[in-house]
């Protein structure tokens, strides 16, 4: 099995609490890891019909043939238990009582917030990290080859196709999260819809335009946006609130979580393409941010990233606030390093007064350097170092 290094986090928390929630977008390995930190305990999927059935018709029986030290997966499947859990693990009053997992974060956060409020932890395990990769022995070799395959598990255990994979998971997902939204009346449309977002991976987000190249409202376009997100399917980067007296773009960028799944949408069908490929610093940009936010999920910690941007074009394409500290990252995709790559961090030195040594910029190349606006960080680097230490 490759070693998830959510793993610690979560047999600490099953110490600390009754209750602890795995969530994540399907396929991300959820099963596999609570099953393998916890090899004693019950396993019960509500993915199949009689255990789901049963939990739904007799919610009280349910709780009392599985009462304790109990995995429940695709806990969504049934929300009714949400309530009956409270009140069990209240009365058992102690810790570990359940592991939950589920893929869908609508039915499943709505549940939680409803009724374990204070009872449970949260987790996600987003797809393989980089060092998670390399740490098992799989790391692709390239940056075109990983930004290809992306980082879902069963692509590694089985040595599949990427292509072949990711189509038969879009499929799946229209088909099983998709088709349960009341407001998708027309997958094909959703679709459509999922490749125009696909098309604007890092780049401010314009509900309109993307409305419109849909052939949707944009009240449209905001609620099945909503829907990508609760799948883990895309993310939004907030811009940073700090205006240093500039005036700020305020919509957020849009992010795929998983660069495999964006090269697939994007038409990509051989890593070697995306060499020359003209969303080739988009998705490199991708691959960045979601490094990041894995780090950051992977301690169990909530996401700390922003950008900057003000109305002048002067950006930054990703900032780690850590409270005291800001923490300016450049992303550039060219593989040898260019005097022009530091203009963003220059600007930012200057109306905030950062140190150098504050400053990063990640890049598609191999060496590592110290310069004097920054330092540079090749992408392998980055993938084993950075992401874990902010």
């Amino acid at each position: 099995m490759i070693k998830r290094e959510l793993a610690s986090k979560l047999e600490t928390l099953s110490r600390q609490y009754p209750v602890v929630t795995v969530t994540g977008p399907r396929q991300s390995g959820k099963t596999t890891l609570v099953k393998a930190v916890f090899p004693e305990w019950t396993y019960v999927s509500l993915e199949e019909p009689d255990i789901r059935e049963y939990a739904l018709s007799d919610p009280r029986g349910f709780i009392e043939a599985y009462p304790e030290g109990v995995i429940l997966d695709e806990i969504q499947r049934a929300p009714d238990l949400f309530s009956y859990i409270q009140t069990h693990v209240d009365n058992k009053n102690k810790e570990g009582v359940y592991i939950l997992t589920g893929s869908f974060n609508f039915g499943l956060m709505e549940g939680i917030s409803q009724s374990l409020a204070g009872r449970v932890a949260v987790l996600e395990l987003l797809p393989l990290a980089y060092s998670e990769m390399v740490q098992s022995e799989i790391a692709p070799g390239s940056i075109e080859e990983l930004m290809f395959t992306g980082g879902y598990p069963r692509i590694y255990d089985r040595s599949l196709t990427p292509q072949q994979w990711y189509g038969n998971y879009v499929t799946t997902y229209l088909e099983r999260d998709v088709r349960q939204v009341k407001n998708v009346t027309d997958l094909s449309v959703f679709q459509r819809f999922l490749k125009m977002c696909a098309a604007r991976s890092g780049q401010i987000l314009n509900l309109s335009s993307l409305g419109d190249d849909c052939g949707i409202t944009h009240n449209t376009a905001k609620s099945w946006l909503s829907i990508l997100e609760a799948g883990y399917i895309v993310y939004l980067l907030k811009p940073h609130y700090q205006n240093f007296n500039k005036r700020l773009i305020k919509s957020p960028k849009i992010y795929f979580y998983d660069s495999g799944l964006l090269s697939y949408l994007l038409g990509i069908s051989d890593p070697e393409i995306l060499r020359t490929h003209a969303s080739r610093g988009h998705i490199f940009e991708t691959w960045v941010v979601s490094e990041l936010l894995k780090g950051r999920m992977n301690r169990g910690l909530r996401d700390n990233l922003y950008f900057w941007r003000d109305n002048q074009g002067h950006e930054i394409d990703c900032i780690v606030d850590q409270g005291d500290l800001l923490i300016p990252i450049e992303i550039k995709s060219g593989k040898t390093v260019s005097h022009d790559f530091f203009k963003g961090l220059r600007f930012w030195s200057r109306i905030s007064g950062a140190d150098a040594k504050q400053m990063v910029l990640v890049y598609a190349g191999s060496m590592d350097q110290t310069r004097k606006d920054g330092k540079v960080l090749s992408w392998k680097s980055f993938g084993i170092t950075l992401p874990m230490g902010v």
